[in-house]
């Protein structure tokens, strides 16, 4: 049998004096057990009386648990069993033998007799055996205080956690809605030329997340493209990004220059805007269709790489601070010839930004790579190709950020009906 499974309670009950014991040895019978005896049962009904001659005996109590917890460690002098000699209660603990004891017993006829020759001596042992009881009880009480105090404590934590998760559930549900929200904003289907066509990836990092992109038909001529990045994440980018995405489209009805849109989106930002901590990077371009002149800005945006067949990949000069931060903003417009054939990336940080296993980053070097592997590929299959490839490096390490491209192709091959528009799936 194992004694102290659980945490032990130890206590000493008081030995008889040796008056008493020498009284004792004349009417007890002197017994000899091996360690390991169990000489008391708990939950049986007996009545014999021990005192320890030598040798030491555990009294452990085997708890509703199963596990066991030390009531006492008596040597020479101790005595249990005393209970069983006044009433008919079950044993409340086991006593076992830890080493090999000799222990003179006492039963409950001879403990009779004993009262009636030594009646000073018996009260004595009896004031002995209350005293033991009231020890057991208040050890008792400890540990029933204990665990009361230990399931209170549960019972808090169990709230406390059924708290957080319905706070996390309502989170979760708001996060979904935005979502949705969000991806009801962006646009479903991309115009699509005979000259030209576009072909865009957005994967946010979490559920809701803080990049977008857009093509818009500004005219019969002139395609304005956008990508940009809210500098937050969440429920709270997903609101920005909605609202600067909005500006955007109003702004871009108004006037062609990118620069003239971009500032006024840059200050629209600023009137609404609670705080000073959300910014926006961004670039906005115009396309006039006919001639292949693309007007674009950069606002703190990663630089476009432009490709061109028998040609190193080029990204994009310009320069610009991002939007919606300190009401100065100077944005100088850039003017690119788009040839048939060409393709120009643009992306967000989330791209370059990649980290694989190794803590890695994707950077512009494999992007250009990547881009320059794709030169002849369709708008299309250069966007998947791309992920493909930041996939194949990031293997399974988490998203560092939002993931996003728009790819502008210049169709080799022109028609004079190239005025023709039709829209295509994303």
């Amino acid at each position: 049998m194992s004694i102290g499974t659980t945490a032990v309670i130890r206590g000493t009950f008081s030995g008889l004096d040796r008056k008493t014991v020498d009284t004792l040895r004349a009417v007890a019978q002197r017994q000899k057990y091996p360690a390991k005896t169990i000489l008391c049962h708990q939950g049986k009904i007996e009545h014999t009386f021990y005192l320890i001659v030598a040798g030491h005996v555990a009294i452990a109590q085997k708890m509703d648990d199963g596990k066991e917890r030390m009531l006492a460690m008596l040597g020479p002098n101790g005595y249990f069993g005393e209970m069983g000699l006044i009433d008919d209660s079950p044993r409340n603990a086991n006593c076992v033998a830890v080493t090999d004891v000799t222990v003179l017993e006492v039963t409950e006829k001879i403990f009779d007799q004993f009262i009636e020759a030594n009646p000073i001596i018996a009260y004595d042992i009896l004031r002995r055996i209350l005293s033991n009881t009231r020890q057991v009880e208040q050890l008792n009480m400890k540990a029933l205080s204990e665990k009361n105090e230990a399931l209170e404590k549960a019972y808090s934590d169990l709230k406390a956690a059924q708290a957080r998760l319905i706070e996390q559930k309502r989170l979760e549900h708001e996060l979904a809605l935005a979502a949705d929200v969000q991806r009801s904003l962006m646009p479903t289907d991309l115009p699509q030329y005979t000259d030209y066509a576009f072909a865009t990836y957005l994967h946010p990092a979490r559920q809701v997340g803080g990049d977008f992109y857009d093509v818009m038909v500004l005219d019969d001529e002139h395609v304005g493209l956008l990508i940009a990045d809210v500098a937050d994440k969440g429920f709270h980018a997903a609101l920005f990004m909605a609202v600067t995405r909005t500006l955007f489209l109003q702004e871009s009805k108004r006037t062609l220059s990118p620069a003239a849109v971009a500032t006024a989106v840059h200050h629209g930002m600023i009137e609404i805007a609670s705080t000073d901590d959300t910014f926006v990077t961004a670039f906005y371009a115009v396309l006039h269709r006919p001639s292949g002149k693309l007007t674009y800005v950069r606002a703190g945006q990663d630089r476009p790489l432009l490709v061109r067949s028998g040609q190193a990949v080029q990204p994009l000069m310009g320069n610009g601070r991002f939007l919606g931060m300190m009401p100065d903003l100077n944005l100088e417009e850039h003017i690119i010839q788009i040839q048939p054939g060409d393709r120009l990336v643009m992306f967000s940080d989330g791209v370059i930004d990649a980290i694989n296993p190794q803590d890695e980053s994707y950077g512009n070097g494999r992007l250009e790579t990547a881009v320059k592997q794709g030169e002849a590929l369709s708008a299309s299959a250069l966007v998947q190709h791309i992920v493909n490839d930041v996939a194949a490096f990031q293997k399974d390490a988490p998203p560092f950020d939002d993931l996003t491209l728009l790819v502008l192709e210049a169709k080799k091959q022109s028609t004079a009906n190239n005025q023709q528009i039709t829209y295509g799936n994303l």
